[in-house]
């Protein structure tokens, strides 16, 4: 049997099993692919292959396009002002945790923005299990404004690691800031125009769509805005987040539906892949190291503990005896660690032991954060009902 042939059915079978074994087993399913690619990996149904690669790196920025439909602009801009400087500092009190940490334990500096990451993706399966809670909505609030943050700071170490800091770091940064500059203008012309002309949403897309014209314009987007990164020389993963967030912030009230279509059309195939191939350049042996445990371990307890201490600042609004959801619930960057990991490995500041490290991290952070939650809310309802 060739390569390819058992390449494509290994790959299937982990699309299709990984959701059931996740409801079995009781964890999310992305640690799920992971496990079963790096499994898959040692048994050699899944080798090195272009395609395969090629496949893998289309996941990871239509993951970031996901992670981009997460972010609504209206909704950034009626933040509160007072929220909004509380948001900012406690990111300032994330990143100035981090740089400290990081230089005591001399570690590479991309930690500095490793630390840090936060991703709200998980947070959606916390509102599925808890429901529309006040630490749920605060952690969503704080928590958009984290993502953006540590999407800036992803690109920004990006152009670092590729340039180093001379030249050519900053014409690329200067291109970067010219390109945001841009973006705001585009956003503000055409929010204006479709204020004007509302018709132009609906013609877009339309509300009887047999062509799925949703789709094929938030496609369209996509690859648009990753060619001008392309031609920019500027991190291909942050013009995906922008398409991302461009679709949701100027079509959501218009098709409710189209961000959940997009997330099933990424999370059934595409994505699945990318997490695959993680799991894949995973090595089971390594994995077994107890000094690469210990270090996830270690890399596991400075995110939880960084995240707990920033979130002292919103005792006011939630209370001492809630505080810490706060943190806790932004404790999981499950996508936007493996993804920054990648990067970082693929640019070689990190080592493949840390890069290991850093993928087991990311999976014991859910479980063992999933796990906290739970005892705490149980806690809690117990202690109410008495």
């Amino acid at each position: 049997m060739s390569e390819e042939i058992l390449i494509i059915i290994s790959i299937s079978l982990i699309i299709f099993t990984s959701p059931l074994l996740s409801k079995f087993l009781k964890l999310p399913t992305i640690p799920v692919e992971i496990m079963l690619g790096a499994i898959a990996a040692y048994f050699a149904f899944i080798v090195e292959h272009p395609i395969f690669h090629l496949v893998a790196e289309l996941g990871f920025l239509y993951l970031m396009f996901l992670a981009g439909l997460e972010i609504d602009l209206k909704k950034l801009f009626s933040i509160s002002p007072t929220m909004l400087k509380k948001s900012l500092l406690y990111n300032v009190v994330l990143f100035s945790t981090s740089f400290f940490v990081t230089l005591y334990f001399d570690l590479s500096k991309i930690f500095i923005v490793i630390f840090p990451l936060i991703s709200i993706g998980v947070l959606a399966a916390l509102k599925k299990e808890y429901g529309d809670t006040e630490w749920i909505k605060m952690a969503f609030i704080v928590g958009l404004i984290g993502e953006i943050v540590s999407i800036f700071a992803l690109t920004t170490v990006s152009a670092v690691l590729e340039y180093g800091l001379g030249f050519d770091f900053y014409k690329i940064m200067v291109l970067f800031l010219l390109f945001i500059v841009t973006m705001i203008i585009i956003y503000k012309l055409f929010h204006n125009l479709i204020w004007w002309f509302p018709e132009i949403k609906n013609y877009l897309m339309p509300e009887v769509d047999h062509q799925e014209q949703d789709i094929r314009i938030s496609m369209a987007i996509f690859f648009l805005m990753i060619t001008v990164m392309m031609y920019l020389h500027l991190e291909i993963a942050f013009g995906a987040f922008i398409a991302g967030i461009f679709i949701t912030t100027f079509f959501e009230e218009h098709n409710k539906q189209l961000p959940h279509k997009l997330e099933h059309f990424g999370f059934g195939w595409l994505v699945p892949i990318f997490f695959i191939s993680v799991g894949a350049s995973l090595e089971i042996d390594a994995l077994l190291d107890l000094d690469l445990i210990i270090k996830a371990l270690l890399i596991t307890f400075v995110m939880i503990i960084i995240r707990l201490l920033a979130s002292l600042l919103f005792v006011n609004e939630m209370g001492w005896n809630r505080f810490f959801m706060l943190g806790l619930s932004h404790a999981m960057p499950l996508t936007l660690l493996i993804a920054v990991t990648t990067i970082g490995y693929n640019n070689h500041s990190i080592s493949q032991e840390y890069y290991y490290a850093l993928i087991l991290a990311a999976i014991l952070e859910v479980l063992l954060v999933m796990v906290i939650i739970r005892v705490i809310t149980t806690l809690i309802k117990f202690r109410n009902s008495n």
